[in-house]
């Protein structure tokens, strides 16, 4: 359910390299992407019944890691977060993997409720400052 609500399903991608897929690693896990991707379509209530879902089902093959510039890329955009976490993680594969800097990126973007953000807040490793422009983006979102 949360793959089929995070993108739109039924646009058509413009480029080989965004497109939507789900990759699958054997035949179960094949009928599993089939009977959900089936689903989405037929729910009478949902809103992609009876479109076309452009959402493709491939085998899964090598991995390649996207360019830097597309990891973070929220946090990228908000320069005195994206400073702290450069500092702290130094080089891009340690923040590539950083679950505090993906949770970051997640606030940045508008995920995340203000009740979560106080929870975990201070094991974020920001600095005051850094937390202080973190709540302004979280606050512009009125979670």
């Amino acid at each position: 359910a949360i793959f089929w609500s995070s993108h739109n399903p039924t646009r058509r991608t413009w480029s080989q390299q965004y497109k939507a897929a789900i990759f699958v690693h054997n035949e179960r896990q094949q009928r599993q992407a089939e009977r959900s991707k089936s689903a989405i379509s037929e729910e009478k209530t949902g809103r992609f019944f009876n479109r076309k879902i452009h959402t493709e089902i491939i085998p899964a093959s090598t991995f390649y890691l996207a360019e830097n510039y597309h990891h973070k890329y929220l946090l990228q955009h908000s320069p005195q977060i994206w400073a702290e976490i450069r500092e702290i993680y130094g080089k891009p594969s340690d923040w590539i993997d950083s679950t505090a800097a993906a949770r970051l990126n997640a606030y940045v973007g508008g995920y995340g409720s203000s009740i979560q953000l106080e929870e975990e807040i201070k094991a974020l490793g920001l600095s005051a400052a850094g937390q202080k422009q973190l709540w302004k983006l979280v606050r512009r979102f009125g979670k």
